[in-house]
């Protein structure tokens, strides 16, 4: 502990009081910081003083000036032209209020770093109400440190991406156990010193919380620097990456370094749109390659035209330009300005399966509980509560008893003949397709269940509602509601189907179902040790 404390004293620099507009500058001792850091071999650098990788090199020497800025008044007007836009039509965000009235720079870095880490793959109107929350909770850096972790997937359910909340938690035990409660205020040291924090967030709390004058690109960046530029490359290949970070470096405001980080954010947001982009209202059209191309087009188009307009082209120097347009993917006249810039192909997300079960005791002790079980605390979903659930693979041999297997594991024997399959649910991760074979057993007419193995538990349905569930799991028990009686169906939203609105049934599922008919008549109990 002793040895971060040093390195970040060591790296730390004296701060001053930033400002909502125009941000007063902290005094630099940036220099300092980033030999702290470098390594002890000297790297050859360009004229910004970054640091020249091999490839960038290459890169330089084979784009044309056609996708920089070359002149310091373009840059200077494009500075001007998205500020002035941005105080005149930024929205008005939480996060945005508490990062201009906070006076403490721990606590200002605190409030932006929560809601950049909430913001990741996740749209402004979802954030604000989990943000708002998560803030009136643990307003502080110390208040989060001290939260269990449990707490903190409760407060995050049904945003997504769950590590992100379990990895904020972590770096807030971190300042306040090994750097002494303040937080770093560089973008190297932040992205140095807190788990889960990358170049994005690290430069975003630098510049909004610190005034460091280091840009950032996320997703709306790139759409709007690619088509000023007129950047058609796969953005997301390594060296494009690079030069569109050199792009925003080049174009922060030292002046207003957090204002205009955000106005890029909030122009790509709002105006420089993925599809059906409002051009007419973009602050900075009269610098964009990408709207002088379409114009160009509509000319050329023209009948009435005489002679070839004047308009700018790439014409690199050697080669093929490696920021242009594919060969393979000609310009579009119908994308406009979307032509910029293309999407590389994703992989589609695997698709995985798994049966899970409500388990619901309808005459408990104070009222109606259902069984909750604990995911594993790595992983998918890591330490959320979760209907009992098996995966279905089509190379095991008997998973048509796993799932029963699983739910006698957690309350032992169970009457198998009122097991029901009520639907199915499908549920759409970053990366996986996940389909749920939804199941119901209600526990009619049995001595209630008062004791449960560790990692599981009972709930009331208001208490479910609350606890720390996914989203998937809300969806499944939406089925389990919609087939009681008395209750309406699930809603369309959630994705599901039961079996009367199936056209067709997996061979697997046939195997499955089959198993679960009602063997006997009667309502006997089934062992624990199923018989193969």
């Amino acid at each position: 502990m002793r040895g971060w404390v040093s390195l970040f004293q060591a790296m730390r620099k004296p701060r001053a009081a930033v400002g909502s507009g125009h941000r007063k500058q902290a005094a630099s001792q940036e220099g300092r910081e980033k030999r702290a850091l470098s390594s002890s071999q000297a790297k050859p650098s360009g004229p910004d003083g970054l640091a020249r990788q091999p490839e960038e090199v290459v890169l330089q020497a084979s784009i044309s000036p056609y996708h920089l800025f070359r002149a310091t008044d373009e840059v200077t007007a494009f500075r001007g032209k998205l500020l002035s836009w941005y105080d005149r039509e930024k929205r008005d965000l939480p996060w945005r209020r508490w990062a201009e009235n906070e006076v403490d720079l721990d606590r200002r870095a605190y409030a932006v770093w929560v809601s950049e880490v909430m913001l990741q793959q996740t749209q402004v109107a979802t954030v604000i109400n989990y943000y708002t929350r998560w803030m009136q909770k643990w307003p502080t850096l110390q208040d989060l440190a001290s939260a269990s972790l449990e707490e903190v997937n409760q407060l995050w359910a049904g945003l997504g991406y769950y590590s992100r909340g379990r990895r904020l938690q972590e770096g807030a035990r971190k300042v306040v156990e090994e750097l002494g409660g303040h937080m770093p205020c560089t973008a190297e040291t932040l992205q140095q010193l807190l788990p889960g924090v990358g170049r994005y967030t690290a430069g975003a709390i630098a510049s909004i919380a610190f005034g460091q004058a280091t840009g950032v690109v996320d997703g709306n960046v790139v759409r709007v620097l690619c088509r000023v530029r007129a950047i058609g490359a796969d953005p997301s290949n390594t060296v494009i990456s690079q030069q569109l970070w050199r792009l925003a470096q080049q174009l922060v405001d030292p002046a207003r370094p957090g204002d205009f980080n955000q106005a890029a954010m909030e122009l790509g947001a709002t105006v420089c749109t993925p599809q059906s982009p409002h051009c007419s209202q973009c602050p900075v059209q009269s610098l964009c390659r990408a709207h002088q191309r379409v114009e160009w087009e509509q000319l050329s188009a023209s009948r009435s035209l005489l002679g070839s307009p004047d308009v700018e082209e790439c014409a690199p120097t050697t080669g093929q330009c490696q920021l242009c347009l594919p060969t393979t993917e000609p310009w579009d006249r119908t994308l406009g300005v979307a032509n910029f810039p293309r999407k590389a192909s994703r992989r589609p997300p695997r698709e995985e399966c798994s049966a899970t079960c409500v388990l619901e005791q309808p005459r408990a002790l104070g009222g109606a509980r259902i069984l909750l079980v604990q995911r594993p605390k790595s992983g998918l979903l890591a330490g959320l509560w979760e209907f009992p659930s098996v995966t279905l693979e089509p190379s095991e041999k008997h998973q048509y008893k796993a799932l029963l297997q699983e739910l006698q594991s957690w309350a032992g024997p169970l009457p198998a003949a009122h097991l029901r399959r009520l639907g199915e649910v499908v549920h759409i991760f970053s990366h996986i397709k996940l389909t749920y074979q939804v199941y119901g057993l209600t526990l009619e007419g049995q001595t209630p269940v008062t004791t449960t193995p560790p990692g599981a538990r009972w709930l009331t349905r208001e208490e479910f509602h609350t606890a720390a569930v996914s989203t998937a799991m809300k969806k499944v028990f939406r089925v389990y509601e919609g087939q009681q009686p008395g209750t309406c169906k699930g809603s369309k939203r959630s994705q599901v189907s039961t079996p009367s609105s199936r056209k067709k049934t997996s061979r697997g599922q046939q195997v499955l179902d089959s198993f679960f008919q009602p063997l006997v008549s009667t309502d006997a109990p089934i062992p624990n040790s199923v018989a193969k």
